[in-house]
């Protein structure tokens, strides 16, 4: 390690003083003149990663669904994980330390690890198309030269084809080959192949408008489409040529606001999604005849998925251990239509994707989907065998079932979400159900919902258990919690701390959206009187005097005080549907979704 070469190439990058960043699930993530020392220290990262796992390591340059004048960084592990938490650690450290300090970090982190610093080193990176990411890749690819790496830059890319690249190149290719071309062929072949057994019915005519948050999908989405398009005609909106990134479009925004993008106009019953900005993330939507809006999130998109395996498993005769992974946030109603209704058994992780995916990894095939449109399926390597042999023994229907399997697993990138991997996966199980995006999103009525933030003096004072949905501490909080849940139907409610803020987050649902209001409101007054609240308490969106009832009946009176109501923060809620639309729409899905009934 050439510590002198290293010295003066990073003051070239020099640390702005004061600039203190955390790396998260997301990586790092600020303003895009803040994070040139933070690319050059994490090209040196990626090379120390390298030399320790012997491996291809990832280089992503994005800030996903944030504002364009922001940016980011994260590393791709081996198998297109996300980094170590170890290693997460060790990015904080060097991208925080000071100018003097570089040498004695890096050598720190290489004793650490025991690195072997003769080992050769290879790093692929990737960008966006942020106005900053090409000078920023470039920071990145003076890291790892100044160490000894050699590189690959792919240049324009999104991030989950880059996670797929990194996967590909540590399997010699076992997993595919790793080119744009490879990628763009391999899910394109398991589409058509898949498409071409779809007999009529749902939306005859396979066509989707895609919002592509004017980022990187729309271009891949471009360059790729010629060869899926015997079984899709997709349109693109906010395709970069005008607007901003992610401004008023995407996933995020769609899912957040819950309202069609900017630029997008919609008919009755069309069929339509949004990317986020780096093509990680996807959401469905549509307009009915009345012209509500509908959102088809992560979670209706598990269910449709899983569904679809596990009818597929049962039709070849294999039994195979299948599991759903969700966090807390998803909705109740999904969860107790898998469970229920398709004998499909979930299981519930911390937030953060790399949470879900480490879970999923337990099964012989895993899928996990955040509400926000992040997810994908795992399948083990002796299930993707076993499938590949049905396919060529079994007999006639249970070998057209096997083959179908084994193309849907093509379809995934198992390495991340990925949102074009998922749109294909979606459009090929609508097409084989004959489904239209309505008898879809019919399958189950999501519970009413509602998000809070309250502000708290320090957000270590709330501790989780139970994959957060039970609070530990402060004491007290959680059977506050569970006497106000009692008091409405099919209601739950957690609160967990945020992970950059001091604030602590308030989920509740229940069987109205008054209820969900309700009950989310007399969550946040107990986190803001127990938890250390500061600043002016929680307030709701109806009577106060109401509330201050409830309040006083759950905690003795005088705890609420309706003279000291503030503003409340509210992330955004689901209406509930028309419960006479949904009984109509089931009954028409009921001809077309042959569920499988497994006692």
């Amino acid at each position: 390690m050439d510590l002198g070469a290293i010295t003066k190439y990073s003051a070239l990058h020099a640390k702005p003083s004061g600039l203190i960043l955390q790396y998260g699930t997301a990586g790092f993530r600020t303003k895009a003149e803040h994070l040139d020392h933070v690319m050059f220290r994490m090209g040196l990262l990626a090379v120390l990663r390298s030399k320790q796992t012997k491996s291809t390591i990832g280089v992503m340059v994005t800030a996903s669904h944030n504002p364009e004048e922001d940016n980011g960084v994260k590393l791709v592990d081996p198998l297109g994980e996300m980094l170590a938490p170890s290693w997460e650690e060790h990015a904080t450290c060097l991208a925080n330390a000071e100018e003097q300090d570089m040498q004695r970090v890096l050598i720190d982190i290489s004793e650490k690890e025991a690195v072997n610093l003769q080992q050769d080193a290879f790093v692929v990176i990737g960008r966006d198309t942020r106005p900053s990411s090409e000078k920023l890749s470039q920071s990145v690819i003076d890291g790892v030269t100044v160490l000894g790496g050699q590189f690959h830059d792919y240049g324009l890319l999104t991030t989950p084809q880059l996670h797929y690249m990194v996967y590909c190149r540590n399997t010699g290719g076992r997993y595919g080959k790793a080119t744009i071309e490879g990628y763009y062929q391999k899910l394109s072949k398991a589409f058509v192949e898949l498409t071409k057994q779809a007999s009529c019915g749902g939306d005859e005519y396979r066509s989707l408008k895609v919002d592509c948050a004017n980022g990187i999908g729309a271009l891949k989405l471009r360059e790729m489409e010629h060869y899926f398009s015997q079984g899709l005609s997709v349109q693109l909106f906010n395709d970069g040529s005008k607007g901003k990134l992610n401004h008023l479009c995407g996933a995020d925004f769609v899912k957040s606001h819950q309202k069609p993008p900017q630029g997008m106009e919609i008919k009755s019953n069309e069929r339509c999604c949004s990317f986020d900005g780096d093509a990680d993330r996807i959401v469905y939507y549509y307009h009915d005849a009345d012209g509500h809006f509908h959102l088809i999130d992560g979670d209706k998109i598990a269910t449709l998925i899983s569904s679809f395996l596990k009818e597929l498993l049962v039709e070849i005769g294999e039994s195979l251990n299948i599991g759903v992974v969700q966090t807390a946030y998803a909705n109740g109603s999904s969860t107790r239509y898998l469970e229920e209704v398709m004998k499909v058994p979930v299981y519930c992780t911390k937030t953060g994707v790399k949470h879900l995916h480490h879970k999923a990894q337990e099964f012989d095939i895993g899928v996990y989907f955040e509400a926000n449109g992040h997810g994908t399926a795992l399948f083990s390597t002796a299930v993707e065998m076993k499938i590949k042999q049905s396919a060529e023994q079994l007999e006639d229907k249970k070998r057209k079932a096997a083959k179908m399997l084994e193309n849907i697993i093509d379809l995934f990138n198992q390495a991340a979400g990925d949102a074009i991997s998922d749109m294909l996966v979606i459009e090929a199980i609508l097409a084989l159900k004959g489904l239209t995006v309505q008898q879809w999103d019919a399958l189950y009525t999501d519970l009413p919902n509602r998000q809070l933030k309250v502000q708290v003096a320090d957000r270590r004072v709330i501790s989780t258990t139970n994959a957060e949905r039970q609070a530990v501490t402060p004491p007290g909080l959680q059977e506050a919690i569970n006497d106000l849940v009692k008091k409405y139907k099919l209601s739950r409610a957690f609160v967990r701390p945020s992970g950059t803020e001091d604030v602590v987050r308030v989920y509740a649902e229940a069987d109205s959206q008054e209820s969900a209001d309700h009950l989310a409101h007399e969550v946040s007054l107990a986190v803001f009187q127990l938890a250390g609240g500061i600043g002016e308490r929680p307030q709701p969106g109806y009577k106060a005097a109401e509330t201050t009832h409830n309040i006083n009946n759950a905690f003795g009176p005088g705890t609420a005080d309706e003279h000291t109501v503030p503003k409340q923060c509210c992330d955004g809620s689901r209406s509930f549907a028309k419960e006479t639309r949904a009984l109509k729409m089931r009954s028409a899905v009921a001809s077309h979704w042959k569920l499988i009934m497994i006692n």
